[in-house]
């Protein structure tokens, strides 16, 4: 996925890579941002939680805090960086990990010093081969390119021959389904070999990987870790809002003139994140933001400010920077019923909810989708929205629940029209969100 521009003040962690047009290796790296400094545990976590950074993966959570909660563990850390995007519309963690490697692992390497870790786990998804059944680990492209993990493995291998790494660093390709990028799931693949979220508490600060306090976070936020050690926490807050400091990296796609990562700061409008990415190419009639565990915003939300207060303010989730464009020719009801089917198939199946309540939701909106609409269907997908959330081991079913009850909400008039139609023209067009392949 491409990487597109913005004004040279809001560009941070793919500067480097606009200056070279090209993946930065080791000697670019150091020629763009200098060597990390030798910064003191206690400092670092000071400077962190001063400058505010949240979590860029969708949760949040203040880094601060979850950096000073697992170096007041009592056993040796472990620092994994979750770059194994669940999310199908999402690509900014493997562009930044493709163009800019040593600026996250700078920061998993800062952190780690941080928080007393011992080893450092880089977690990407596998990536398929023809075949299947092939090994996650070993598994190469239908094309033949190098998979992320080779990405980062060779720049683990530049930093090894300049000088050894203060702390080891291994890489791990996780199978690649939906729930298989959650915390807990990276840390039970990491213990037992099986991508399954585990019920919480503890969480993995407190009890992670052998047992040892974890610090989990994704691969942009370690980036931003080693540029408030270089610039200091001041520098990070000069952009973005008071409540939502720094910038942040969107995975824009659907119907813009240039489908990307885009990095922006916090507080920007959506579509002045669109226009980033070269602006609508059509008229819209809706953006997806969050992505499949997100909900669908209608065109005139567009002046909305990306912070998690403005968005959950109006009933909305910001989820991982994620806008997907959804043209007024499409099917907004057979798009949505599309991503719950394949959000049913991706339950880890240990939950009620996963188990038995996503299929009946998917198959509510297999009926809406397919003009079969009743009182008595609203009645029973009502009823379901109002019962599933918060019963989970983990977030995957909210998630969908959040992204079922948007759809209901912006394709009103889709469904007044399937209510009183055999069938809809509209979802004759080629569909607009992706939906993976199985292998």
């Amino acid at each position: 996925m491409t990487t597109g521009t913005a004004a040279p003040h809001t560009v941070r962690l793919l500067a480097g890579y606009h200056a070279l047009g090209r993946r930065a290796g080791l000697e670019d790296h150091l020629v763009q941002y200098g060597a990390p400094p030798a910064t003191a545990g206690a400092a670092l976590i000071q400077a962190v939680e001063e400058s505010g950074l949240t979590g860029r993966g969708g949760g949040g959570f203040p880094t601060g805090r979850k950096l000073r909660s697992v170096a007041a563990g009592r056993r040796a850390a472990v620092v994994v960086v979750n770059a194994a995007e669940g999310e199908p519309a999402s690509g900014k963690d493997r562009a930044l990990l493709t163009v800019a490697p040593h600026l996250v692992l700078d920061g998993a390497v800062l952190a780690a010093g941080a928080v007393g870790a011992r080893e450092i786990v880089v977690c990407v998804h596998a990536e398929p081969d023809a075949g299947t059944g092939k090994d996650p680990q070993t598994a190469v492209r239908r094309d033949g390119a190098a998979t992320l993990a080779d990405t980062v493995r060779r720049a683990i291998a530049e930093r090894e021959a300049a000088r050894p790494a203060p702390v080891p660093m291994r890489v791990t390709a996780v199978p690649p389904r939906y729930v298989a990028s959650e915390e807990t799931a990276l840390v039970h693949w990491l213990d037992a070999g099986d991508a399954r979220p585990l019920f919480t508490p503890p969480r993995p600060f407190e009890r992670g990987v052998g047992g040892r306090p974890t610090l989990v976070s994704n691969a942009e936020t370690y980036a931003h870790i080693a540029l408030i050690a270089r610039h200091g926490p001041a520098w990070f807050r000069s952009c973005g809002t008071p409540e939502a400091p720094g910038t942040a990296l969107f995975t824009v796609s659907g119907v813009v003139a240039r489908p990307g990562v885009v990095e922006a700061p916090l507080g920007t409008p959506v579509g002045e994140v669109l226009r980033l990415a070269g602006g609508p190419s059509e008229p819209l009639q809706a953006v997806l933001a969050g992505g499949y565990g997100g909900t669908w915003l209608p065109p005139d939300l567009l002046g909305l400010p990306t912070t998690p207060s403005a968005f959950r303010a109006a009933g909305l989730a910001l989820g991982p920077g994620i806008l997907v464009a959804l043209p007024e020719r499409a099917c907004g009801v057979a798009e949505s019923a599309r991503v719950l089917a394949w959000l049913a198939a991706q339950t880890a199946g240990q939950c009620g909810p996963c188990v038995h309540g996503l299929p009946a939701i998917a198959a509510d909106f297999a009926e809406l989708a397919a003009c079969r609409v009743s009182t008595e269907l609203y009645r029973r997908l009502d009823r379901r929205l109002s019962v599933i959330p918060g019963r989970g081991a983990c977030r995957h079913p909210d998630g969908a629940v959040r992204f079922a009850a948007s759809a209901l909400r912006v394709f009103g008039r889709h469904l007044r029209v399937h209510a009183h139609a055999e069938g809809c023209l509209l979802a004759q067009w080629p569909p607009v969100l992706p939906i993976p392949e199985e292998w």
